[in-house]
């Protein structure tokens, strides 16, 4: 069990909920700093930072966590949202007061009521950061094309003449991959004219991806690996320990190193 240190008392309550479950997760899978910066992509010092407090984590690297940790990461991800909000209150609030600072210590506690009036503007501002991140959830869900019918700028696969461009690049579907718990997306492997399979959300044949990956360049693989027969649980873009072994049964049949890591040699069995 690590020996932690104290939490900043100054942190607010929804940030030590977070800081907190992810040091649980740590002392549960028993990975050191180290072993956790080589699974997750984030160095040693990032997740110092991170789990003593010092500073909120991004949504890819909480994510990242669970998956190191083989653990569900919907939860941790739930945790993480309610958190950004609190953080985003705390500095509108910090830039508040710090305009009405005062000069002495104490001062701002007088009968003038600037104490009382840099308070208020605190809750006013986590309470507008919180609706704006609620309309902001809101306005994504409507206007994301996810789940609708038709042609889909993202989430989908997209024709392989959209993304001719693209060969190589690892940019085949449209906008950036953002992690969503428990989305499966579609495997449509389809042999292009070149003779190699693709699945529309990546025509890379040389990006390097590992356990703590998340990128559409993973959907491919994992709807690659889908069709080959080895089943990586869930195309969902996120890099665990079930696509993992898939790439390692992959790699073993294709008498390939066994990394456990998908590179140009092993893209290369993929798309055959």
């Amino acid at each position: 069990m690590s020996r932690w240190k104290q939490l900043p008392d100054s942190l607010d309550p929804r940030v030590r909920r977070l800081a907190v479950q992810m040091r649980r997760m740590k002392d549960h899978s028993g990975l050191g700093l180290q072993a956790l910066a080589a699974r997750t992509g984030y160095s040693r010092a990032s997740w110092d930072r991170y789990l003593n407090g010092r500073s909120l984590p991004p949504q890819e690297a909480v994510a990242a966590l669970a998956r190191a940790c083989d653990i569900d990461p919907a939860r941790l991800l739930a945790l993480h949202e309610v958190a950004v909000a609190a953080g985003r209150g705390a500095e509108h609030g910090s830039n508040h007061a710090a305009e009405a600072e005062p000069n002495e210590e104490g001062q701002d506690a007088g009968g003038d009521g600037r104490g009382r009036r840099t308070r208020a503007g605190v809750l006013a501002s986590a309470v507008l950061a919180s609706a704006l991140l609620v309309t902001a959830v809101i306005a994504l869900l409507v206007a994301a094309p996810w789940d609708g019918g038709g042609k889909r700028t993202a989430g989908r696969p997209v024709s392989a003449s959209a993304t001719e461009s693209a060969r190589g690049t690892g940019a085949a579907a449209e906008g950036a991959f953002v992690f969503r718990a428990g989305k499966d997306y579609p495997c449509k492997v389809h042999r292009a004219e070149d003779g190699l399979l693709y699945a529309g959300y990546s025509r890379t044949r040389v990006d390097l991806i590992g356990m703590g990956s998340s990128q559409w360049s993973v959907v491919e693989a994992q709807c690659l690996l889908r069709h080959h027969g080895f089943s990586p649980g869930m195309a969902d873009g996120a890099f665990g320990s079930r696509t993992e072994r898939a790439v390692e049964r992959l790699q073993g049949r294709a008498h390939l190193r066994v990394d456990g890591v998908v590179g140009e040699d092993t893209w290369g069995a993929l798309r055959k």
